[in-house]
């Protein structure tokens, strides 16, 4: 079995460290949220003022920034030169993706879009948190072949670029003229540093700083702003030395998994269990949540991916039986951080709403993973029983 190239080493033992302490906060939070000792202050603490947000508010949108920066970054090099530099290695991850957040929609749609005020809720399970689901596949080991943990990655860095977009576009309101052209002068004055070869990341950041301030008083939510400044990052430094891009991404990559990404699932996975029933789970926006990151995601994904390979526009990942993408396809049901965000975005300021979200996300994404988990544990055993590395005695025959 292949092994992964340093650099996806490198990204998951950070990402599944990061995926594990992302659990623990969000453990935290729960408890938090549901102690009498610690609730109130819990409470009081997110709510309370800093300046002009409140800490609530300055973990959402800006530390959340710093993370939309370093997805941002991700895309762009995946797109230049990294797993999505190529035509061909497009195609896979586009099509799993793609249908992978649209599957999700439906299901969301199907259940919950026919009852009042809750169809905003739609692109909630259409997002997949690739830390978790790092996480869950370092429990595994190499039990997994190296070509499913580089294809979720790339599933993965296209899901976000789709949760980018839906941001910026479903989830804007009341936009201001002037500040847009603010936040469009100093992008252009990023891009036009990048062309005059500016390589120093000082003034990128410097202005990426006001670009989000005027992206915050524009109406478009101010994490857009992250994106829009990765994008202006030069890749390359014409002088030879070290890509700017990759020295802030690296830099940015142990704050975003262990504070930023930690402090984002403590202020927003604490859910109050009180009054919770078996009932609950069964209301339209929770049910829709959960299915559609459990049922949706996986029948999203997987079917996708078979079709591709059925009809020959893209085979499956080297090495990989069927059995081993269904469980990749149920941890891409692994929503969490990115779909808790966009429910705070399509929610606002209804705590009932915003703590059915959070149960519901909870519960799709925890029957992902550990269905996930106990597919792909089941898929390695037989293929060591059977003497194979698929993981289903299917063999590695391809069609011609």
């Amino acid at each position: 079995m292949p092994r992964p190239a340093p650099s996806l080493r490198r990204l998951l033992k950070g990402e599944a460290a990061g995926g594990i302490v992302l659990i623990v906060a969000a453990v935290l939070a729960m408890i938090a949220a549901n102690l009498s000792a610690t609730m109130a202050g819990y409470a009081a603490l997110l709510h309370a003022p800093a300046g002009p947000l409140t800490i609530h508010q300055w973990i959402d949108d800006g530390a959340m920034a710093l993370f939309f920066l370093l997805v941002g970054l991700e895309i762009k090099r995946e797109l230049l030169v990294g797993r999505l530099a190529t035509p061909a290695a497009r195609t896979l991850p586009f099509i799993a993706a793609a249908a992978g957040m649209a599957v999700p929609a439906l299901v969301y749609l199907a259940i919950a879009g026919g009852t009042p005020g809750l169809a905003r809720g739609w692109a909630i399970p259409a997002a997949t948190d690739i830390a978790f689901a790092v996480g869950v596949m370092a429990l595994l080991g190499p039990r997994v072949p190296a070509s499913l943990k580089v294809f979720l990655t790339a599933v993965a860095v296209v899901d976000d670029m789709g949760a980018v977009a839906i941001i910026a576009l479903a989830y804007s309101h009341g936009l201001d003229a002037f500040a847009l052209a603010a936040a469009a002068g100093l992008l252009a004055l990023m891009v036009a540093l990048n062309r005059r070869g500016v390589t120093t990341l000082t003034p990128y950041l410097l202005l990426a700083a006001l670009l989000w301030v005027c992206v915050l008083r524009s109406g478009i939510h101010a994490t857009v702003a992250g994106v829009l400044a990765a994008f202006a990052i030069p890749l390359s430094d014409r002088d030879g030395g070290r890509s700017p891009l990759v020295r802030l991404e690296h830099a940015l990559e142990p704050w975003i998994a262990f504070v930023v990404v930690p402090l984002f699932a403590f202020a927003n996975a604490g859910v109050t269990l009180g009054g919770i029933g078996l009932a609950t789970f069964a209301e339209p926006l929770v049910l829709g949540i959960a299915a559609g990151l459990f049922v949706g995601k996986q029948v999203g994904i997987m079917g996708s991916i078979w079709l591709a390979d059925r009809f020959d526009l893209a085979p499956r990942p080297d090495g990989a039986s069927w059995r081993q993408v269904h469980g990749i396809a149920l941890l891409g049901g692994i929503g969490f951080t990115m779909s808790l965000f966009i429910g705070q975005l399509a929610f606002p300021g209804d705590p009932l709403l915003g703590d059915r979200v959070k149960l519901g996300v909870l519960a799709g994404s925890l029957l992902a993973a550990g269905c996930g988990y106990l597919l792909l544990r089941r898929a390695a055993s037989d293929g060591a029983s059977n003497g194979t590395s698929n993981g289903t005695g299917e063999g590695e025959h391809r069609r011609t």
